[in-house]
């Protein structure tokens, strides 16, 4: 399914803007990178703050300020890599480094909502021990998701 998507937008216009403009590539693969770097700056100190780290910083202001720059990074990565993969979808989609990196992106997305649901916007100060758990779970999955963005180059 994901080859046919694949090859459904290698068709595209889009897809050939993406290949044939002299800027959309290089520029879309900097934004990308500047964009992992505030998920992983954002969310990752806060899942770090969770987790048990860094227990003098209160948890509450810390996740109100960087919590939104994480959701901004997603977001700014979706635009991103949208056209990283348009300008190659049909090889993109069929390779492996990829598709683990899309399946660790739904179950990091799987991750926030759980956490959400469970915890809410704001965690307690302690958190609960399930709040750790799904904190160490979200460093692991988003650091995945970095390293296999950075290894599909490899693949």
């Amino acid at each position: 399914m994901l080859a046919a998507i694949g090859d459904w937008v290698a068709a595209t216009s889009f897809a050939d803007w993406a290949v044939s403009s002299p800027y959309a590539y290089p520029v879309a693969n900097t934004v990308h990178v500047l964009a992992l770097v505030l998920l992983l700056g954002g969310i990752g100190l806060v899942d770090l703050r969770v987790a048990g780290m860094f227990r003098t910083l209160p948890l509450q202001p810390l996740s109100r300020a960087l919590v939104p720059i994480a959701a901004l990074g997603v977001l700014i990565l979706a635009a991103s890599g949208s056209i990283l993969f348009a300008a190659d979808a049909g090889a993109l989609a069929r390779q492996d480094t990829f598709r683990l990196k899309l399946v660790l992106i739904g179950i990091a997305l799987a991750n926030v909502a759980l956490f959400r649901l469970r915890y809410g916007a704001v965690v307690a100060d302690p958190p609960p021990a399930g709040a750790r758990l799904l904190a160490l779970i979200s460093l692991l999955l988003w650091t995945g998701v970095a390293i296999c963005g950075r290894m599909i180059a490899y693949s």
